[in-house]
């Protein structure tokens, strides 16, 4: 028999490349703890959640010999485990749930963990990014804060609803029923005013509509049952506004705990690349200088790249960090945010290229900046429309989102300021392939192109 077509029988063994390593299935109540068979006479152990439970599961595992563990990042749930047993030295590798659950048949909490330490222990898992925990502390307040905001807002419609069922049109004629003018017009009706003209006196020279039209929107029905609505609304309001306050206090005390990666006072702020008006309502930046503050940090100002303003570096900050090292390069850190094609193919067939549904705050602030360079006339801008034309709106945010992710990447790496000439020569290239092909075209068809004169501005 030749010894091409002899047989082994010898087993297929997977190597281990990690001997120490444990599995952790995590729940709300219960975590299921395994350790390698030849460590405990009872590697499987059932703990729960308290913290001197998780305490005991951390002085176990270091009784075992185990230094390194994996745990499925499943809510919130993994959190407390994982401070613990970093304090205590271990390494934790978190992996997505999705990643371990393609092979069915484990449906039980003892056989999650066996084979969460089988795969942790072959080496077929892969650890999700953790920024570091002062950026983790971070990204805690700015999380709890944009949940304030929103909690705010809420109370912003329930004052808009009050005034309408009274019919005071108030927030039809100002931009903001929060701002200046607003809330001295509601803090005077709530102080018993009722006479539109008194009223309309709060009305700030920065209002477009006039006097005698906010006098107008507040002749209405002013009923106790509304008016009590309107208190309780205005008071909720203000007293989240105090919360969002303090909260961005403590952001700014956090934030000058960071290194800096350049000295503003000897390397000044770059100016910003256009007035930038405050967001009408709710204030979607910190009260203290945080523009400055990032900069300092991370070394350039990623504001001077198109679409993108400082509550969006902000979030890019919270989630990341000022390292980008753990992503090899540009396009790794593009295709971990699901911002390019996840191409999937069988038999040589392509059968999808769609992008990954990934959910992630900073894939969708870069959407909300890509979107938002629809009627920019810089190099990004011109991208994003003619993306736009070629491949429809949402391919287009997606492509000019991926485009960001690149550019953020070689910024925040490499320290260097935004140079907008790259992008211009590659559209100068674009350009001049295009006219190249449409010349190419009306020769075929018997034309000659010829260049528009270019008129003088007198």
């Amino acid at each position: 028999m030749p010894r091409s077509q002899r047989r082994t029988t010898r087993a297929v063994t997977t190597p281990v490349l990690h001997p120490h390593a444990a599995g952790v299935d995590v729940g709300a109540t219960e975590l299921y703890v395994c350790v390698p068979l030849d460590r405990d006479p009872q590697p499987i152990r059932r703990f729960g959640t308290f913290t001197e439970d998780l305490r005991a599961v951390a002085t176990w595992l270091t009784q075992c010999g185990v230094t390194t563990v994996v745990m499925e990042s499943t809510g919130v749930y993994w959190i407390p485990l994982y401070q613990i047993l970093e304090t205590r030295g271990v390494e934790v590798c978190l992996v997505n749930a999705r990643h371990v659950k393609n092979v069915p048949g484990r449906k039980t909490d003892v056989q999650d963990c066996q084979w969460l330490q089988y795969l942790h222990s072959v080496g077929l898992l892969r650890g999700s990014f953790r920024p570091p925990e002062t950026v983790c502390a971070v990204r805690s307040l700015l999380r709890h804060r944009d949940t304030l905001v929103q909690l705010a807002a809420t109370h912003t419609q329930h004052i808009q609803k009050a005034l309408t069922q009274m019919n005071l049109q108030l927030h039809h004629v100002l931009s903001d029923i929060t701002g200046v003018t607003g809330l001295a017009i509601l803090d005077a009706i709530l102080a018993g005013e009722r006479d539109p003209q008194v009223l309309a006196r709060h009305r700030d020279r920065r209002i477009k509509a006039s006097r005698e039209t906010i006098a107008k929107a507040l002749v209405g029905d002013y009923r106790p049952e509304h008016l009590f609505t309107l208190r309780q609304s205005l008071v909720s309001y203000r007293h989240y506004q105090q919360l969002i306050g303090a909260c961005d206090g403590e952001v700014q005390a956090l934030l000058g705990d960071f290194a800096s990666q350049v000295d503003p006072a000897v390397h000044p702020l770059p100016p910003p690349t256009k007035a930038r008006r405050k967001p009408r309502g709710l204030p979607a930046a910190p009260g203290f200088d945080l523009r400055t503050e990032l900069y300092r940090i991370l070394g350039t100002d990623l504001t001077q790249v198109p679409g993108l303003q400082t509550p969006t570096v902000h979030t890019l900050f919270a989630e990341l960090g000022a390292d980008l090292s753990p992503f090899p390069s540009g396009a790794h850190f593009a295709s971990w945010l699901g911002l390019c094609p996840d191409n999937r193919i069988s038999g040589g067939k392509v059968l999808s290229v769609q992008t990954r549904r990934v959910k992630h705050r900073v894939a969708q602030a870069l959407r909300l900046a890509a979107q938002s360079l629809f009627r920019s006339q810089s190099v990004l801008g011109g991208f994003f429309r003619r993306m736009r034309a070629k491949l429809g709106a949402p391919k287009a945010i997606t492509t000019t989102a991926h485009k960001l992710a690149r550019i953020i990447y070689h910024l925040v790496t490499t320290r260097q300021p935004y140079d907008e000439s790259r992008l211009a020569a590659a559209e100068a290239d674009h350009r001049r392939r295009t006219e190249s092909r449409l010349r190419s075209q009306a020769r075929a068809l018997g034309f000659q192109l010829v260049p528009a004169p270019v008129q003088s501005v007198s």
